[in-house]
């Protein structure tokens, strides 16, 4: 039976929303490389900025307890204040709810720390708002990898479908022909997707490649 889940993520259907990516949070993962889950993150966040995909950004306790927003994130959207928070649900932020509803997308692409709490409480919340939630994983990070996985099948049971930032990347591409972005998602990719986009620099430098 048809259903939404089943439509391809674009940037006209689609919200980007990055979760609590500061230094306190950052401090207590240890379910992958840090610096990686912050190059993801910045992927993810130039993504939306390459696509013009609505995008949230959202802090906790940011002046008091956790910090600002990682800079390298805050630098892809410099003018984009982040909302910040007390609760460690989003959700149950009246801003932050207020702020999901204006971009009049019902596909919510969420990453966020710690994958326990800050990303599986919204990602519930929305399912039962009936938003379809799409959880980054590779772009969260939880206090144990048992933390983390344990979250991400938490929310798969409740509905949340789970992807990777590069694949939000390429989704939202589709086909290399798609010339008013291709040379931005390939400098994309050759800034944050390691192997591949060594790949890249590599077929452009010594073959002249060229997907389109």
């Amino acid at each position: 039976m048809f259903n939404g889940k089943t439509d391809l993520l674009t940037a006209e259907n689609s919200a980007i929303i990055l979760i609590d990516h500061q230094p306190q949070m950052l401090f207590g993962v240890q379910s992958a490389d840090r610096q990686t889950i912050i190059n993801n993150t910045v992927g993810l966040a130039k993504t939306a900025k390459v696509f013009n995909a609505p995008i949230i950004l959202t802090t906790v306790a940011a002046e008091s307890f956790s910090g600002p927003l990682h800079p390298h994130i805050q630098e892809v959207f410099p003018d984009h204040k982040p909302i910040d928070r007390t609760s460690m649900n989003s959700w149950e932020d009246e801003n932050f709810v207020a702020a999901v509803k204006q971009t009049g997308r019902k596909k919510l692409i969420m990453a966020a720390l710690w994958t326990e709490v800050c990303l599986a409480f919204p990602t519930i919340s929305a399912l039962k708002e009936g938003y379809e939630v799409y959880i980054v994983t590779d772009a969260s990070g939880g206090t144990t990898t048992e933390a983390h996985n344990t979250s991400i099948q938490r929310m798969i049971q409740a509905g949340a479908i789970p992807v990777t930032w590069l694949s939000v990347l390429l989704e939202y591409q589709r086909d290399w022909a798609r010339q008013e972005t291709y040379e931005p998602v390939l400098e994309i990719a050759k800034q944050h997707s390691g192997a591949y986009g060594t790949g890249i620099v590599y077929a452009q430098t010594m073959f002249g490649g060229h997907g389109g």
